[in-house]
């Protein structure tokens, strides 16, 4: 796989990143260890390198499956993140860094990581949530450097608040992170007005999740669609919602000339057609879908055409709020 610079931390990454969150057994229902394992598996046969985790998905049970196949192999790069202590998704703008990430806490935490994923240190450890009112507040930033100097983490960033990427600029640009986690895809095309150039500007790695819209850009979600009970989309696709989308997606199949089965290509090249970004983390939890994604981190983006066309597909919602 082609692979980025990730900012500035001299790590070059593929493309098409492994996103860990569906393998973790819980939220997105369905993922089978063994299926999971060897998704993971042949992701790294195929040149991928960049695993993206958490503490919070399954407890921990993703960073055991991904620490055991990336145990197997030299060079996989992995990153991980640190549930807010209040454990408040996203952030609210009165939490105080102390609330969500005390010093102690922030220690605590990337050592469970490290015995999940049975590593000695771990390539990118990052805040799962993030508000640019913590930069100067708290002990978070003296916890980080000590880990730093203990070897226990290499590089830190930030995952920032879903559809807030503006509220991540104050770090980007004070230095304070080396990568930033943004939302990012056709429909939400916001980090494009300041954070992406303020990225590119200060070296800051870019790992852009929510490519395909939880599932939305594949066009795979219909109106008719239903998801198993305790699975988190039933109230991301609540209520119209699968209408409305339906209605979008065609657009953009008439605008572009192509085929709903052209649709998740399209999706991942367009983000990948902008030069700060290091990286797509998307979830894929099959072998087939791994093999399928991974023939799109080739170099190449869009035609910038298409890129222009699709810049009128902006789409403005938050659909992480329940109808």
């Amino acid at each position: 796989m082609h692979e980025r610079p990730l900012g500035r931390t001299g790590l070059l990454v593929s493309e098409i990143g492994y996103g860990a969150w569906g393998i973790s057994g819980v939220q997105w229902l369905g993922a089978q260890d063994d299926e999971s394992l060897a998704a993971l598996r042949r992701y790294l046969d195929l040149g991928g390198n960049f695993i993206d985790t958490a503490l919070a998905y399954g407890e921990g049970h993703s960073e055991e499956l991904v620490g055991q196949v990336a145990r197997e192999r030299e060079g996989v790069i992995v990153a991980t993140k640190i549930p807010p202590k209040n454990r408040e998704w996203p952030a609210a703008p009165t939490t105080t860094a102390d609330q969500a990430f005390p010093g102690d806490y922030v220690i605590a935490c990337t050592e469970q990581s490290l015995a999940n994923l049975g590593m000695d240190s771990v390539d990118v450890q990052q805040f799962h949530v993030w508000n640019d009112s913590w930069l100067g507040q708290g002990d978070w930033q003296d916890a980080v450097a000590q880990l730093k100097r203990e070897g226990k983490i290499r590089h830190f960033g930030i995952s920032i608040n879903d559809h807030q990427p503006e509220n991540g600029l104050r770090a980007v640009e004070e230095g304070v992170v080396e990568t930033v986690q943004v939302i990012y895809n056709v429909f939400d095309q916001s980090p494009q007005d300041r954070l992406l150039d303020a990225c590119q500007a200060n070296g800051v790695g870019v790992i852009v999740r929510v490519a395909l819209d939880e599932g939305s850009l594949t066009g795979n979600i219909t109106p008719d669609t239903t998801f198993p009970d305790g699975d988190f989309r039933n109230g991301y696709f609540s209520g119209n919602r699968k209408t409305e989308l339906h209605y979008h997606l065609r657009a953009i199949e008439a605008d572009l000339g192509i085929t709903t089965a052209g649709l998740p290509e399209t999706a991942l090249r367009f983000v990948l057609s902008h030069p700060a970004v290091s990286t797509v983390i998307v979830g894929m939890r099959s072998v087939r879908n791994v093999e399928r994604n991974a023939a799109l981190a080739d170099g190449r983006g869009l035609p910038e055409g298409q890129v222009q066309k699709l810049h009128a597909h902006r789409w403005e919602r938050n659909w992480y709020d329940p109808a």
